[in-house]
């Protein structure tokens, strides 16, 4: 998020806490993931807790409050980032959260007014204890495929009882500004941390106004999504989005491992190198690739700091139930994503739920400089990239490649 903005820079320093620790136990493999998806989750999750549950929760989130917290969702995700602009020449996007639970237990009244009103939610009864298989595969295969255009789909294990469920999902489909031209496409070298090399197919771009930044160290490529038709914005409320792929490309081959750690070593660092203007270009290589990720993330979120609401005794969650009884407390998060680039653009999806369980740059005037050497951008070995929403700074999607040919 952009520096300044109290809500947006706690999220950013979510987001980047959240690369730290994801990217830290996937340095050897390629990764995508979704930190906004997972902020949303942890969002709907404060609606239900209490105490020092709660505390440390909005902690982790950096809000001071739960409705600061709410309040930074609403903006951002259902009014800001995420509002669909498919029907104004802009990118689908689409953003679903939504809770089921047992129709043993009564959920209080402001929770269900939180999830519906606050978030925009779905809230559904359903008969887990004795129907839990069907239940469960309804979940994955309407619910989370019909959020995600049915790029996701199975992100419940059919088989593992639960009482109550929350889930968040963001699906993103978006055409280059600029698209690649598909017969320029090209089998190159591509050169992975162990020293090998595969062959994979490199879109490729002569474009000489491309917006490219130059670090010490690593160089940052912006590629701009295809912007929505002023001439009908007027028809709409919300603020012009502007969405990018931006790609963090280190000079040498194996430093993807430390460029990553400096992009998280602060909240505002990704957006403090991001390309500002246009400049001289020469050739822009980048590979096609399509990733996946399906796991649980319980344990990141505790070493983020998340503890107490997976604690079965501890956990305080008396802000989601009317009926006194066994404690409930959160047994799992789940976090599934894909992304595909190609030619065309990129489309990508998250989903995110959480199981919660019973028990369980000035000119001199006479001088006009020489014109800056172009540079070149050939992402051949491993490289990170952010999907990013640049009004609000929302990171929708965050994740690296160390081998295009691979899913995972």
């Amino acid at each position: 998020m952009a520096a300044g903005q109290g809500g947006g820079t706690s999220a950013a320093c979510f987001a980047a806490r959240l690369l730290k620790h994801i990217a830290a136990d996937r340095e050897r493999g390629n990764l995508v993931f979704s930190p906004l998806s997972i902020h949303v989750a942890i969002a709907l999750t404060s609606a239900g807790a209490r105490g020092p549950t709660l505390d440390e929760i909005l902690g982790v989130a950096g809000a001071p409050s739960r409705d600061a917290l709410a309040a930074l969702v609403r903006s951002v995700v259902m009014e800001g980032a995420l509002a669909d602009r498919s029907g104004i020449g802009g990118p689908s996007v689409a953003f679903s959260c939504g809770a089921w639970t047992d129709e043993a237990w009564a959920l209080k009244a402001a929770y269900l007014d939180t999830v519906a009103g606050t978030y925009k939610g779905n809230l559904w009864t359903v008969d887990f204890r004795t129907n839990p298989v069907a239940t469960r595969q309804h979940i994955n295969n309407a619910w989370a495929a019909e959020a995600t255009r049915n790029l996701i789909t199975g992100i419940l294990d059919p088989y593992k009882k639960s009482p109550h469920i929350v889930a968040s999902a963001i699906y993103f489909k978006a055409e280059w500004h600029d698209p690649f031209d598909k017969d320029c496409t090209v089998v190159c070298n591509f050169h992975c941390l162990d020293g090998s090399s595969i062959r994979t197919p490199f879109m490729r771009s002569w474009r000489s106004d491309h917006r490219l930044a130059c670090h010490d160290g690593f160089k940052v490529l912006k590629l701009p999504y295809k912007d929505t038709d002023l001439s009908l914005l007027a028809e709409y409320n919300n603020n012009l989005s502007k969405f990018s792929l931006c790609v963090f490309l280190p000079a040498a081959r194996d430093g993807l491992p430390s460029l990553v750690r400096k992009i998280a070593s602060y909240p505002d660092f990704l957006h403090d190198h991001l390309p500002r203007e246009t400049g001289p270009v020469g050739v822009v290589r980048l590979p096609r690739f399509k990733l996946t990720l399906d796991t649980s993330i319980v344990s990141v979120l505790k070493d983020l700091g998340l503890h107490l609401m997976f604690h079965q005794v501890r956990a305080d969650m008396t802000g989601m139930v009317e009926a006194a009884g066994p404690s409930m407390y959160v047994q799992d998060v789940f976090h599934k994503a894909a992304v595909e680039v190609n030619e065309e653009g990129s489309e990508a999806a998250a989903v995110t739920t959480e199981s919660d369980s019973v028990m369980g740059f000035s000119l001199c005037e006479d001088y006009i400089p020489p014109p800056e050497k172009p540079a070149n951008f050939v992402a051949d070995h491993p490289f990170a990239f952010f999907i990013v929403e640049e009004i609000s700074g929302a990171i929708l999607f965050a994740g690296h490649v160390v081998d295009p040919s691979k899913t995972e």
